[in-house]
């Protein structure tokens, strides 16, 4: 098969897959393992639907911020159906929903994805009618994150919980987690093995961590008013932040072209305010941004991919080359970049879920901020090696950097929402 013809089928091969796990007005991640909506999977899914069906990919977003709380949080999984073969399900978060949520969140990438949509938008008048009604509810969310996540106005919000990262048990969170009560835990049984290896699935040690915080939090009720204060859990995530940072600057821009100019100005100082904050998380040690613990009130001794994310926001000119240089200096350990935590850490794991794997996803955004900073030559060897990894090992939900064995779930629909925008339309394939 030669290459145009092959990269036609590895994109009708990823279309097949968002397809397959589409659910009519969401997605899920994949079947069984993810079985509902997950928040930033369904962010970045619509950029990819976009190339098949717009109207379907403002539906994907719609869905999501039709079960935005009233305090502005936007949850990060919809339990839009039942099943009992995942935990933990909504009777454990207890929110009290109509359709039930979780009581967090996730990475706030939905600023970004209706950016991206508006922009590419072929219909012209669905998308200023799709955006203008998207615009106010990501605007609240962006406002719930600085009220609740950041009550010192420091400029940069913290997470309550490892999930809200999105990289659940990253080696960043290791300490603050370690620190969490777990006296008094009620008992519970995981469902995640059922579907996936062990070894590629965080410990049971960390689970206890995470069911704690949870029960904590619903003993609650849930309040986000009072939620930062009274997590035992409170860490500050650059990549996290730049993701915020970068979606608030995205509606900004969306905001004045469509004439809200209070929004614009709200995300733009918004922006603003947490690009000059993010170099507290600078780490010359490192040459990387690292995480910070409120509680312990200390930086995190950590070199992991959410130090590079940042490189998704519009930082300084010399960090973002001292960004291009951290991933390269990594591309010679590994054999796939781009691995979500330093192999030269003896923490590191290549295959155990975020403490070493290497994702799609993020490969996407940091390519994107790469790009946008001008290092095409970065941005291809990550598009290529990217690429690689579904031709060796198929639209897995991670892989290990070195080997490129697929671990984790398997024709995972971000994944093939990447692949998608990596190879671009087929037209564009050859």
């Amino acid at each position: 098969m030669n290459t145009s013809a092959h990269r036609r089928d590895v994109y009708q091969r990823a279309a097949d897959i968002l397809t397959l796990n589409d659910r009519g007005h969401y997605t899920v991640p994949t079947s069984g393992l993810y079985p509902f909506q997950w928040n930033w999977d369904s962010c970045l899914v619509a950029i990819g639907q976009q190339q098949l069906d717009e109207a379907r990919a403002w539906t994907e977003l719609n869905t999501l911020f039709e079960h935005q709380w009233d305090d502005g949080m936007v949850p990060h999984i919809i339990f839009h159906v039942n099943d009992e073969g995942y935990f933990p399900g909504p009777e454990v978060w207890s929110t009290g929903r109509a359709i039930q949520t979780t009581g967090i969140t996730q990475p706030p990438v939905a600023g970004f994805a209706a950016s991206r949509l508006f922009e590419r938008a072929n219909d012209k008048v669905l998308a200023r009618t799709q955006a203008a009604a998207l615009l106010t509810r990501i605007d609240r969310w962006h406002e719930w994150f600085y009220r609740c996540r950041d009550p010192q106005d420091t400029g940069l919000v913290a997470l309550i919980h490892p999930w809200e990262s999105g990289r659940d048990n990253s080696i960043d969170w290791d300490k603050a987690l370690a620190a969490v009560p777990t006296e008094g835990l009620q008992p519970y049984q995981r469902r995640d093995l059922q579907h996936t290896k062990a070894d590629h699935r965080p410990t049971m040690a960390q689970y206890d961590g995470y069911i704690s915080l949870v029960q904590h939090f619903r003993s609650l009720n849930w309040d986000n008013e009072r939620l930062h204060d009274a997590s035992p859990f409170r860490v500050v995530d650059p990549g996290f932040n730049a993701i915020l940072i970068r979606s608030c600057s995205e509606i900004a821009a969306l905001a004045e072209q469509l004439g809200e100019h209070d929004i614009a100005t709200r995300n733009r100082d918004r922006a603003m305010a947490g690009l000059m904050a993010m170099e507290s998380l600078w780490s010359e040690q490192h040459q990387q941004y690292v995480c910070y613990d409120r509680v312990a009130g200390e930086h995190v001794d950590s070199a992991s991919v959410g130090g590079l994310l940042a490189a998704f926001a519009d930082i300084p000119e010399a960090r973002m080359h001292a960004l291009a240089k951290r991933i390269d200096t990594l591309s010679s350990a590994v054999n796939f970049l781009i691995p979500s935590h330093d192999p030269a850490d003896e923490r590191y794991d290549g295959k155990r879920y975020w403490r070493g794997p290497a994702w799609l996803i993020i490969n996407y955004l940091i390519a994107d901020g790469l790009e946008r900073g001008g290092f095409d030559s970065l941005v291809e060897r990550i598009e290529s090696a990217s690429l690689q990894l579904i031709d060796e090992s198929g639209f897995a939900e991670y892989y290990d950097p070195n080997s490129g064995e697929p671990c984790g779930g398997s024709t995972f629909t971000w994944t093939a929402a990447m692949v998608m925008e990596f190879l671009q339309q087929p037209a564009k394939a050859g």
